[in-house]
């Protein structure tokens, strides 16, 4: 039995209970029930309107009103400002999540210091550092001079009182699960907090026009932490993604009103803060000496930029019963499919052999266009046959073993010629008229042939029927 005036609220959904239980009905998660305090209104309870003034009805437009473009703050670090969808909109709210230790705060500090040094009026209040801490950061990164404002709070009313006593045009929050509420009596990072700071923040950069930029933990399974109903809020969802070991960073637009969703940003990560990445390619390519077997690089789009990187396979005999499957950056169950493909369709056998499969540079790829690029490595390693070092890879391969054609391919083509690639390996529709030849291929079967014999040639039409078994591998 509940104790009077208490409640059960799962800590993964937020959905309520009256009473305790070791699994939540709505989310199926285990052990997420946390007791809460019962509030004396119900969440989403209209009171009576103070005013005695009759209230007007909901007024209705058309679809026929001319809308501008809505205006930009150019924070000056482009690589955040790409995958805002041009920079920051005014009286909008963006939730930037990550790994802890991936660098959010030194980004975020970063483009606050950027936009102030461009007139913007820019706040940065911390309720996980003292301000000596955030200075101290700062003046590491030689930021010392930008006209920021510092503060360091968790009280939401004290927050909110003080952004509508001064005005400001961007304001950081690090981070959203730091923040409570007096009118709750629910602990910091709980459910609870976390919506009703995230509802009273987003209300406010909607009525002031001040654009506010929270930041999210994240749960040991890569999603951000508190209700879901948070990121359904705000206006924008931001991932600042990182291997360990790499000094490379990824801002990636999860959920954007304001621009596309499947842009990306790199950083690296340096002693002086963060770096933009102006041309990524070169840093996920590995330009020293001949490729070796078992090496394709794929000419891929992320959102509206062309990346260059290395698909790396290794094929081996497996000395277990069941042969291993390891892909690092890229989908395992996409793996599986191109795998089955190629025994299916191509001849070759891998049912023996254990397959590792990784993406250089740390970088995660979920382009359907990356099937060929997996699909030329596994071949290539198999039959222990390197690709020529000038040859890029792209194409999306069906279940009935057809090499598809991609979008954007005179892009991906013009980023690889910049880069030094002379050939490439592709769909054989669509690929006329580009700046170097392509060697089109209809059929997977027909790729693995030409991957076999290195043959790479346009000229050649490569016939429709091949039988490629075995290999060294």
């Amino acid at each position: 039995m509940a104790r009077d005036g208490a409640l059960y609220v799962c800590q993964a959904c937020g959905a309520v209970h009256a009473k305790w239980a070791g699994q939540c009905s709505a989310c199926l998660g285990w052990n997420t029930l946390v007791e809460e305090a019962r509030a004396q209104t119900p969440p989403g309870a209209l009171t009576a309107s103070k005013s005695s003034k009759a209230r007007a009805g909901l007024a209705f437009e058309t679809l026929d009103v001319e809308t501008l473009p809505p205006p930009r703050i150019v924070t000056g670090v482009e690589e955040f400002d790409r995958v805002c969808g041009g920079g920051v909109v005014p009286g909008s709210a963006i939730l930037v999540g990550g790994d802890p230790g991936v660098g959010k705060s030194t980004l975020l500090m970063q483009v606050a210091a950027a936009a102030s040094l461009r007139g913007a009026r820019c706040a940065y209040i911390s309720g996980e550092e003292a301000i000596e801490q955030v200075r101290a950061r700062a003046q590491r990164m030689g930021l010392g001079h930008a006209p920021v404002k510092l503060a360091a709070e968790t009280a939401l009313r004290d927050i909110v009182e003080g952004l509508k006593r001064d005005r400001f045009d961007l304001v950081i929050i690090d981070s959203i699960q730091t923040l409570w509420s007096d009118q709750h009596e629910a602990g910091p990072g709980s459910v609870t907090q976390v919506r009703a700071a995230a509802g009273e923040l987003v209300r406010l950069a909607k009525k002031t026009g001040v654009a506010v930029v929270l930041v999210g933990h994240v749960t040991k399974d890569g999603q951000i932490a508190g209700p879901r109903v948070v990121e359904h809020m705000v206006d924008a969802v931001l991932a600042f993604e990182g291997e360990r070991g790499y000094p490379f960073r990824i801002l990636r637009g999860v959920k954007n009103r304001f621009g596309a969703t499947d842009e990306i940003g790199v950083f690296e990560m340096s002693d002086a803060g963060l770096r933009e990445v102006k041309n990524p390619s070169a840093l996920f390519l590995n330009e020293g000496g001949e490729r070796a077997s078992g090496a394709a690089v794929f000419a891929g789009i992320e959102g509206s930029r062309p990346v260059l990187v290395e698909f790396q396979a290794l094929v081996a005999p497996s000395a277990l019963g069941t042969p291993r499957r390891a892909v690092v950056g890229w989908d395992s169950g996409r793996l599986a499919m191109v795998l089955a493909v190629l025994e299916a369709r191509c001849g070759l056998g891998f049912g023996n052999k254990d397959i590792y499969l990784n993406v250089a540079g740390g970088l995660r790829i979920t382009e359907p266009a990356a099937d060929l690029a997996a699909a030329a490595a596994l071949a290539s390693s198999a039959l222990d046959q390197p690709l020529p070092q000038d040859c890029v890879v792209f194409g999306e391969v069906s279940l009935s073993g057809e090499v598809r054609a991609v979008s954007r391919m005179e892009m991906r083509m013009k980023e690889a010629a910049k880069l030094g690639f002379a050939r490439a390996l592709g769909p054989s529709s669509g690929t006329e008229g580009f700046s170097f030849p392509v060697a089109g291929v209809s059929k997977l079967a027909d790729a693995v042939r030409r991957v076999a014999e290195n043959d790479f040639q346009s000229a050649r039409k490569a016939p429709a029927v091949v039988g490629v078994r075995g290999g060294k591998g």
